[in-house]
C-alpha cells in the first residue's frame, strides 16, 4: 500500500530531535522523501543514516538566507523536487528571568531562529513551489504564542508572529496552490521544553496524557498530506486541551478552597 505521502519530497527544519526528528521518522515512513536540516551536524547525520537512503542531511542556520537557499537546491537536485516544507527549527528564550530584570540581549538570535528562519523557509519553499504546482508549508508555533502567560517574553513573541505569519501567507500564496498551516505544540517533551514528568493527575491541561512528538508528528502528517488539500491558514493546537481551558480537577480544587473560604 503507498503511504500518505508517496512520491512527495519534504525538509524538516530542526529535524534532528524532537518533534523534527519524530515528524522525520513518520514522513520516511509514509514514503516521503526527507531532507533534515539542523545545526546539530552529529544527531543529524546520524539521524539521516539511521533512516536510510530515503533521507539526507543538510548543516542549515535557518536564520541565514543563503543556507536555506542552498537547502532547498539541495532537496530538488537530491529528490527531484520540493512537495512539503516543516518550519520546525526554534529556541527558547532566556528562562527563570521576570520581564523587568530580562536585559533581551537574546532578543536578536531567538527572532532570527524563530520567525526569520520561518519566514525565509518559507519564501524560498515557496518559490520553488509556486512554479511547480503547489505544496503544503507547515510552521511550528507554541501555545505560548496562543495564549498569554508570565515569562519566556520574546519566545512567547517569536512564536505569536509566527501564527500571524502563517494566516497572512496563506492568503497571499493561495494562488499558488500552496497551503499554509501552523502547529501549536503544548507539553511535549523536547530539548526546548525540558519539562519534568509529573504524574498525570498534576497536568495542567484536561487530557491527561503526556504529550510526545509523535502526535506532533501525526499533525504534520494531515497537513502535508492531501486529507486537508481544503485546509490553509489552520492554527492546530496539539495540546491536550491546555488552549481550551483549566482541567476538571483544577476547577475543583478551586471551588473548593472556595467554599472553605480560603
Amino acid at each position: 500500500m503507498p503511504g500518505e505521502l508517496s512520491g512527495k519530497v519534504a525538509i524538516v527544519t530542526g529535524g534532528a530531535g524532537g518533534i523534527g526528528l519524530a515528524t522525520a521518522e513518520l514522513f520516511v515512513e509514509e514514503g516521503a522523501a526527507v531532507v533534515i536540516a539542523d545545526v546539530d551536524a552529529a544527531k543529524g547525520e546520524a539521524a539521516a543514516a539511521r533512516l536510510g537512503a530515503a533521507v539526507a542531511f543538510v548543516r542549515t542556520d535557518v536564520a541565514d538566507a543563503g543556507e536555506v537557499q542552498a537547502l532547498v537546491d539541495f532537496a530538488v537536485a537530491r529528490f527531484g523536487g520540493l512537495h512539503v516544507m516543516f518550519n520546525n527549527a526554534g529556541i527558547p528564550s532566556a528562562m527563570n528571568v521576570r520581564f523587568l530584570d530580562d536585559t533581551l540581549q537574546d532578543f536578536q538570535r531567538v527572532l532570527n531562529v524563530n520567525l526569520l528562519g520561518v519566514m525565509v523557509g518559507s519564501q524560498r519553499a515557496a518559490r520553488h513551489m509556486a512554479a511547480h504546482g503547489g505544496g503544503s508549508i507547515i510552521n511550528t508555533s507554541s501555545i505560548a504564542g496562543v495564549s498569554a502567560g508570565g515569562g519566556v517574553m520574546t519566545y512567547r513573541a517569536s512564536k505569536a508572529a509566527v501564527i500571524h505569519f502563517t494566516r497572512s501567507l496563506a492568503i497571499e500564496l493561495a494562488d499558488h496552490g500552496i497551503r499554509v498551516n501552523c502547529i501549536a505544540p503544548g507539553l511535549i517533551p523536547t530539548d526546548i521544553a525540558a519539562f519534568d514528568r509529573a504524574p498525570v493527575r498534576q497536568l495542567t491541561q484536561p487530557l491527561q496524557r503526556v504529550g510526545q512528538p509523535r502526535d506532533v508528528a501525526n499533525a504534520a502528517l494531515y497537513l502535508a498530506s492531501e486529507r486537508s488539500a481544503q485546509t490553509t491558514g489552520m492554527v492546530l493546537p496539539v495540546d491536550g486541551g491546555i488552549t481550551v481551558g483549566a482541567p476538571t480537577h483544577r476547577v475543583m480544587r478551586m471551588l473548593a478552597a472556595q467554599a472553605k473560604g480560603e
